[in-house]
């Protein structure tokens, strides 16, 4: 039975979530990406590229964070099983 409280569907093949499926996970990508433009100009990566790859990896880890607490629980799919290809 699907829940649609998550902000991150689960993808139909592999492990992970997909595209946003509510506002909510779309506000939060956005701001990601938002975020992860401003560090370019505060952290420019050709003057401080450990200080920027440190900001992207503290980005990327809050995403996961939130796409594992709003997402639908992380495990290995292999697509809709009673369709015949």
């Amino acid at each position: 039975m699907a829940n649609n409280s998550y902000w991150f569907p689960a993808k139909r093949y592999g492990w992970g979530w997909g595209f946003p499926g509510t506002w909510q996970g779309q506000v939060t990508l956005l701001g990601f990406l938002a975020l992860l433009v401003a560090g370019i100009f505060v952290f420019p990566p050709q003057d401080s590229y450990l200080g920027f790859m440190t900001y992207v990896a503290l980005l990327s880890a809050m995403l996961l964070g939130v796409c594992y607490l709003k997402g639908e629980p992380p495990r290995w799919r292999w697509g809709d099983k009673g369709r015949s290809v």
